[in-house]
């Protein structure tokens, strides 16, 4: 074979590869929780060297955000800064306990792994995370099922005056609250306590709706 022919085809070779990594994924995410909201979602396809947090670790100030409030422009922001691929609220507004969103991504060739995160509603400082996980390359459909974190930057109080509250207005009104710290980093949650108290007790959360177990949610990815 000729030089200039053995350069085509390299060069054909390596197009080809290049456009097989490409990936076009379908995201599901469903809240399978009783009685908890999930703020407005992000999803991303993004490199694998980057993760929107690490446990055992403090949050940064944009994952905080998220915890807290349910902002997601600053986590969007950084994975702007790789490239990656996002799309934010494809719910178009919360996540109801029981409901499915659906978004799809097109993904560039660097970006093989996928993360999702929302805050939980109502909680101090918990969000669901599925966190840098490895999208395969056989089309298929795939589920995972993910947990809910604890951020580590706010105390637990369970108190509405330092939460955002359950817009199913199931919050209820006067209690002490937990006498807690903030944990300084990220964990897997310990869950709400909540009582059975809506106008006094320990907690301003219902123990009948606002508890959990883990996992909190599904995440189907298929791949095309």
């Amino acid at each position: 074979m000729t030089r200039k022919l053995l350069t085509t085809a390299l060069t054909t070779a390596t197009l080809m590869s290049t456009t097989l990594m490409a990936q076009e994924l379908e995201v599901k995410i469903t809240n399978n929780t009783n009685g908890i909201y999930f703020t407005p979602l992000l999803v991303s396809a993004h490199p694998s060297t980057t993760a929107l947090f690490t446990t055992g670790v403090a949050a940064s100030a944009h994952l905080k955000a998220m915890a807290e409030g349910g902002d997601v422009s600053g986590l969007a922001t950084d994975l702007g800064t790789v490239n990656a691929d996002v799309m934010t609220n494809p719910a178009s507004g919360l996540l109801a306990p029981g409901t499915t969103t659906m978004t799809t991504l097109v993904t560039a060739d660097e970006n093989t792994n996928l993360s999702v995160v929302a805050m939980m509603l109502p909680t101090n400082d918990g969000f669901i995370g599925l966190n840098n996980w490895k999208v395969p390359t056989t089309p298929g459909t795939y589920t995972i099922n993910i947990n809910a974190y604890d951020a580590g930057t706010e105390a637990n109080t369970e108190l509405i005056a330092d939460i955002p509250a359950d817009p199913g207005t199931k919050n209820g009104t006067g209690a002490t609250g937990f006498n807690v710290t903030a944990e300084g980093y990220v964990h897997i949650h310990r869950g709400n306590v909540g009582d059975s108290d809506a106008s006094g007790g320990k907690s301003d959360l219902d123990a009948a709706s606002h508890r959990w177990l883990n996992p909190v949610a599904t995440v189907s990815v298929t791949v095309k």
